[in-house]
């Protein structure tokens, strides 16, 4: 049974110096320790301690071999983005950024899948950037969720999908700039409730604004964390449809009747929330997705899964790997016409010790 993360990060080794591409926008780069430990840096501030996986590809593939996992996507790190710089700063940035992942992953490219990123506060260079970077090699493109208050329901964004669509794509959104910031301090609130909040305003933003409408059904979308609280709460949204003409305005479906139109990772943490997930979603729109390799994250990749009696042995296979298959075109491998067949893994060891 292949398993297929959708959902890991990296931060390559990026100096100090090279940050500065981005002065006043973050200036993202990474300070390592020499001990297999690390700190994301924001200028000169530090960000998050890290783990070498996050910029070690020989640690990652071990610890995917430890855990069993035959194939990771690999996305930068939201911290990462660059969306405050102005375009031609941020699109030097990407394509740095782009130059590193494709870089880290050169190490075993058929487990190692890169996703670009993409200067999203400029349609035009992100357009530009994502079919440059698909050419060099990148398997998919990872955007946030949002560009300040421009979310996917926004033309500019909408024109940015409608494009990746059109170049055969796919598009992975990340939760990131939380809201409501200044009322969850402390505990990683930001993390517990910001981003499912973000994920399902993402989603029903798009929804409700007819974003959906003008694109084409062949769009590759995926949104991380589950979708957010998109699942548990979409008897709500349907039922403010049915009952509002404002929120239906722009919306000529009610709600879930778009759950075909995207995917969503499995990344909740509990077989009673994915037995809903996939009841609401259907089993071949959800997909293994771990966030490995952050504290947060999974550390049984596909072990809520296995743990989910209600799932058929079929279904485990399509979310543990088939519908990753299938979401980043691994029927060939990419320049060669020859097929995908991903070496056959040892039994995994249940999680890591961090």
């Amino acid at each position: 049974m292949t398993v297929i993360d959708v959902h890991s990060h990296v931060f390559p080794r990026i100096s100090q110096a090279e940050s500065r591409i981005l002065t006043g926008a973050g200036e993202p780069w990474l300070r390592v320790h020499g001990d297999g430990t690390g700190m994301m840096m924001s200028g000169e501030d530090e960000y998050r301690p890290v783990i070498a996986p996050l910029w070690d590809p020989e640690r990652r593939l071990a610890d995917m071999d430890t855990l069993g996992v035959d194939v990771q996507a690999i996305s930068s790190t939201p911290l990462m983005f660059g969306y405050a710089a102005e375009t031609a700063r941020a699109v030097e940035w990407c394509d740095l950024v782009n130059e590193r992942i494709l870089d880290y992953c050169s190490l075993d490219p058929e487990r190692l899948l890169p996703l670009c990123q993409v200067p999203l506060q400029d349609i035009g260079a992100a357009c530009a950037t994502a079919s440059r970077a698909a050419a060099a090699g990148h398997r998919g493109v990872h955007i946030g969720n949002h560009v300040g208050d421009r979310y996917l329901g926004d033309d500019g964004i909408v024109e940015f999908l409608a494009h990746c669509a059109a170049e055969e794509i796919p598009v992975l959104v990340h939760p990131w700039d939380m809201l409501g910031g200044e009322r969850m301090r402390g505990h990683m609130l930001p993390w517990l409730v910001g981003m499912p909040a973000e994920t399902q305003l993402s989603i029903l933003g798009m929804i409700l604004q007819g974003a959906f409408e003008k694109l084409p059904e062949s769009l590759r979308l995926c949104f991380c964390h589950g979708g957010g609280s998109f699942a548990f709460l979409l008897g709500r949204a349907d039922n403010a449809w049915h009952n509002r003409d404002l929120v239906r305005a722009d919306s000529p479906r009610p709600p879930s009747e778009y759950v075909r139109r995207f995917h969503v990772d499995s990344a909740v943490f509990d077989p009673r929330a994915l037995r809903l997930l996939v009841e609401v979603m259907g089993p071949d729109r959800v997909m293994l997705g771990t966030d490995f390799p952050f504290p947060l994250g999974e550390s049984d990749p596909g072990g809520v899964i296995r743990a989910c009696p209600e799932l058929t042995a079929e279904q485990r296979r399509m979310i543990l790997g088939g519908n990753a298959a299938r979401f980043f075109g691994l029927g060939e491998r990419p320049g060669t016409g020859e097929r995908y067949a991903p070496r056959q893994m040892a039994e995994p060891t249940k999680g890591l010790k961090r």
